[in-house]
């Protein structure tokens, strides 16, 4: 009931994400081919900055988790103090490195000359607010290491209501619309991919503003407005276990999102078609993967607490119970995915060719969706208690090793569904190699120790 519970509203959080980005690539598909190819040239780039920037954000939010769980609410609010210094000075520097680039790297990418310019703007407004975008994912990630999952769930579907409105606001022109006798104007910027990016900025500064707000006023147990004894200065102990738990995240999402780029490179040969039913497969089969990344949230949050209050069999068995569900509900989610498949390309696209690739590609991906799941959950299970290092080699390297192979044998005679293909078995094996490591236990061993991080744990009760 405890993991349904922290589920649910992480599972609408990451509900209410695909769903902007739904909304995004609807509205700006609107404007045109060049517009559209501005945006998708700097996307997986931008993908790239957004992770790093979150992932530095867990190496504090899985220490307060321990402390939570060890009932040492002065030290978890000591370093929700240091974390919003380090993450702020951070996300600058990231800030600062992406808009540096912004001017280059849409030639870097291959853009036109028609694209560049565009691409260039859209990226650079992206990245100077990365510093607020740091404070979103620290808040959220902050609140959920509480068990406060309602919060941030429903703040990031506020965030998807507030792009819908400020996006048609800046991207399109004013409309006129007539209600029988009445004339009614909505008012509109007409900006295009520049109002695209403001648009989107826009409502993830409100919904930054209003998550650490919250958490640092609201919050039981880690406001600290009235706390005169909370220091933002850095601590030696704090950082390094920060490092430690978000440098291999950092790397192996680097890694991933250079993953991402080589199966483009792969896919562009076979054609436009092909490109384009791959890019809509993927966007089509995120709603899939969703309930998997909402309990993978879930279960770091249960297994950090369990951790820090020295209850290894607890934690264990949370770890088992989260990966569990989530096979289930993604195994449904599969089922679902293969039966409508046609029906959701068609909603994607009206060309036929890209609606039978894509169905296709999905189908063959619904098979692999319970072993995803396994990784996935698995993942957050290990990360709960600090273990990061194993998972990030296991991730990355099933990715370099099994699937851009796999792909890259397959395309040439199967085409997408070649690619589609080594995608499955990747999983697959991911998700089989993660479930060994579940089982056996290791990950308990290769978490933060407590000891390092200056806390006293509690004796623990004999009779758990």
């Amino acid at each position: 009931m405890l993991t349904a519970k922290l589920s649910w509203p992480a599972m609408m959080a990451q509900l209410s994400s695909i769903l902007m980005q739904y909304i995004d690539a609807a509205m700006v598909g609107r404007l045109g081919a060049d517009d559209s190819a501005a945006i998708g040239l700097v996307s997986t780039s931008l993908w790239l900055f957004w992770g790093i920037c979150s992932a530095v954000t867990v190496g504090f939010s899985v220490q307060v988790a321990h402390r939570i769980g060890a009932s040492d609410y002065d030290s978890a609010r000591k370093i929700l103090g240091q974390s919003i210094g380090a993450c702020l000075a951070f996300g600058c520097v990231v800030s600062l490195i992406g808009v540096s680039i912004s001017f280059y790297l849409p030639q870097w990418l291959g853009g036109t000359e028609e694209v560049c310019g565009k691409a260039s703007l859209y990226f650079v407004v992206f990245v100077c607010a990365l510093p607020v975008l740091t404070m979103n994912y620290l808040g959220s990630g902050m609140l959920r290491a509480v068990g406060n999952m309602k919060v941030p769930g429903g703040l990031n579907v506020l965030m998807c209501l507030l792009d819908v409105v400020f996006n048609f606001m800046l991207i399109f022109p004013s409309h006129t619309f007539n209600v029988g006798n009445i004339e009614i104007v909505v008012p509109g910027a007409g900006m295009g991919v520049l109002g695209a990016a403001l648009g989107t900025v826009c409502a993830e500064v409100v919904t930054a503003g209003l998550i650490v707000w919250y958490l640092l006023c609201r919050q039981k147990d880690m406001r600290i407005y009235q706390k005169r004894d909370i220091s933002f200065r850095m601590q030696a102990n704090v950082l390094k276990n920060a490092f430690r738990i978000s440098a291999p995240l950092t790397l192996e999402h680097a890694v991933i999102c250079g993953a991402q780029i080589m199966v483009t490179v792969i896919v562009a040969p076979l054609g436009v078609m092909a490109i384009a039913a791959n890019a809509f497969a993927i966007t089509a089969e995120s709603l899939c993967y969703m309930p998997g990344y909402g309990i993978a949230d879930a279960a770091t949050t249960l297994v950090g607490q369990s951790y820090g209050a020295s209850r290894p069999k607890l934690a264990r068995q949370f770890g088992y119970m989260t990966v569990g569900m989530g096979m289930v509900l993604m195994t449904v989610m599969g089922i679902v995915l293969y039966i409508t498949a046609p029906a959701v390309m068609s909603l994607m696209s009206p060309v036929e060719e890209i609606c039978l690739l894509g169905t296709e590609a999905l189908r063959i991906e619904a098979w692999a969706e319970p072993m995803f799941a396994a990784s996935i959950v698995a993942y957050g299970v290990m990360v709960g208690v600090g273990d990061t290092v194993v998972p990030a080699i296991m991730n990355f390297g099933s990715i370099w090793l099994v699937r851009l192979p796999i792909a890259a044998v397959l395309a040439p005679t199967m085409g997408l569904a070649g690619v589609w293909t080594a995608m499955c078995i990747e999983l697959c094996f991911r998700g089989s190699i993660f479930l060994v490591r579940l089982i056996r236990g290791s990950w308990l061993k290769h978490g933060l120790k407590l000891s390092d991080c200056n806390v006293a744990p509690p004796q623990p009760d004999p009779n758990v």
